[in-house]
């Protein structure tokens, strides 16, 4: 009697939009813990709709970016946000999310889903230096601050930086 080969593979969903350690992160310590990694990518118009906010690089690149990192095997569009839908489509037997995400209402309600069809949710730890929020946070920044620098600093300008500065503060203290 031979024995059944079984390849585990694992599923990282995300947006991937400003790529930073933080994913590369969770990619590389997803592909240890299974035989085949697949990384699903958020479509702009999904992004747009969770997020309230298109993703800052488009779809296609977003794609390349991550099928090129090594440590995944294939890459599949997320266009719903029905992951137990994608499960079915690729077949996964772990998917792999960042730590931000445990206990919240969403990822209670899919852990309770995938337990149902046999899938394991692993959290890996949030960078928190490193996020893409943050980093969007920054680029906004520095477009406020562009108009400074040209016309000399107005009063007016500096209010609206420190403005969007209190605003993603804010974000990133609700976050956590």
């Amino acid at each position: 009697m031979t024995a059944v080969e079984t390849t585990l593979t694992g599923y990282a969903p995300g947006v991937w939009d400003l790529f930073h350690i933080g994913h590369l992160t969770i990619l590389r310590e997803a592909r240890q813990r299974c035989d085949r990694l697949v990384a699903g990518v958020a479509s702009d118009e999904l992004t747009s709709h969770l997020k309230g906010r298109p993703p800052v690089i488009p779809l296609a690149e977003r794609l390349e970016i991550v099928r090129g990192v090594r440590h995944v095997d294939d890459v599949v569009v997320e266009t719903h946000g029905d992951k137990l839908q994608i499960w079915k489509q690729v077949g996964f037997h772990v998917v792999f999310k960042g730590d931000d995400w445990k206990g919240t209402p969403k990822w209670d309600i899919l852990e309770r889903r995938f337990a149902k069809v046999g899938v394991e949710v692993v959290y890996f730890p949030y960078t928190v230096h490193t996020s893409s929020t943050l980093l969007r946070s920054v680029l906004e920044l520095m477009q406020l601050a562009k108009p400074l620098q040209q016309e000399g600093g107005q009063e007016e300008d500096m209010s609206h930086c420190q403005q969007a500065v209190q605003g993603k503060e804010e974000v990133r203290t609700a976050q956590k």
